[in-house]
């Protein structure tokens, strides 16, 4: 028989469990917000995977909300709204989201500082640029999680380039810095939202783009309203990262953090078999841009003029200075390492 005594012992015990097991249940969902550089088509690769993959293990404790180029925000904008808390993170390179970093003109294609997509991994991982970015960043209050590479840096355009005076005032949607830097030899960088590229061609208001490698031209529909395609590259490889506002990412437990960086490396590996794949079979499958080259001695010219670019940017700033030196460093070891490292 259940005395008085014991059934307000067993009440007691199952309403402290209960207490107990409420604050679990109770617990809220973490959201974040998340805006890409990149438009829905070519998001499809570059970063889709990674969050679809995120959100499947997280599950109900947390969940990302994916957004493509300017959708919430202009591109150039999303470093602001990441540091205000407006968006809780970006995938982006430091130069065209408009870092106020000493590193930001080092993002998406700083001129010939790689050859081939692994450089950029390898700079980060091994020869010190994540400290680097880590505390650039860190002091701003956003959080740098990730960086890997993507696609070289060529040109393509409506009419052929064969020489670099075919460049000569052709209006290019291209980077900053890279406009910057092609600015020398005649190029004329332009700045248009990401979605608007494709007319901007069509209509004339711009000659070409020189914003990515073959794969993407053809993935975004660019190869559809340009007709050439230049071999010579700007650069070996876009650097971009992953970021998140420092606040939100401190507010994570250490496993969904690690989660998010598990997946940021998937990315950045399903980015490396989908571009290097991809850029070989439309040289040689692609049906839509015939390809044109600038003989190797002429293009040995700008390959000249980008150390000299190097040397301009590392006086800006000792922090600058650093980089370049890890860069130069960096491929004076390719170099001396030889084939399959550096060709020529």
């Amino acid at each position: 028989m259940t005395t008085r005594r014991k059934f307000l012992a067993t009440a007691s015990i199952g309403a402290a469990a209960t207490t107990l097991a409420t604050p679990a249940l109770a617990q809220s969902q973490i959201k974040w917000r998340m805006q890409t550089y990149a438009g829905a088509a070519l998001a499809e690769h570059v970063i889709d995977p990674a969050i679809k993959m995120f959100n499947t293990i997280a599950g109900d404790r947390m969940q990302i909300e994916l957004f493509y180029a300017d959708q919430l925000v202009p591109t150039g904008e999303l470093f602001q709204a990441m540091q205000r808390g407006t968006i809780d993170a970006v995938q982006s390179d430091d130069d065209s989201m408009a870092s106020p970093t000493e590193v930001t003109v080092f993002g998406g294609y700083f001129p010939f500082a790689s050859r081939y997509s692994l450089d950029v991994p390898v700079l980060f991982n091994q020869y010190g640029l994540n400290e680097i970015w880590d505390e650039e960043y860190s002091a701003v209050g956003v959080k740098h999680i990730s960086a890997g590479a993507w696609d070289p840096c060529h040109f393509a355009t409506k009419d052929p380039i064969r020489s670099l005076a075919d460049l000569e005032g052709k209006r290019i949607f291209t980077f900053p810095t890279a406009g910057r830097f092609m600015s020398q030899f005649g190029v004329v960088p332009v700045n248009l939202p990401w979605e608007d590229i494709e007319v901007a061609v069509q209509t004339g208001e711009l000659d070409g783009i020189a914003w990515s490698g073959i794969t993407e031209d053809y993935t975004v529909g660019w190869a559809d309203v340009t007709n050439y395609f230049l071999t010579n590259n700007i650069s070996g490889a876009w650097a971009g990262s992953f970021f998140a506002n420092m606040e939100r990412w401190n507010e994570l437990p250490e496993d969904l953090q690690t989660l998010f960086r598990v997946c940021c490396d998937q990315s950045h590996y399903y980015r490396q078999w989908w571009y290097w794949g991809g850029e070989a079979n439309l040289r040689v499958n692609g049906d839509k841009l015939q390809l044109t080259t600038i003989p190797d001695e002429e293009w040995a010219t700008v390959e000249s003029a980008a150390r000299e670019f190097w040397e301009e940017i590392a006086a800006e700033s000792p922090t600058k200075r650093k980089v370049v030196d890890i860069i130069k460093k960096y491929n004076e070891d390719m170099e001396k390492a030889g084939r399959p490292y550096r060709y020529t």
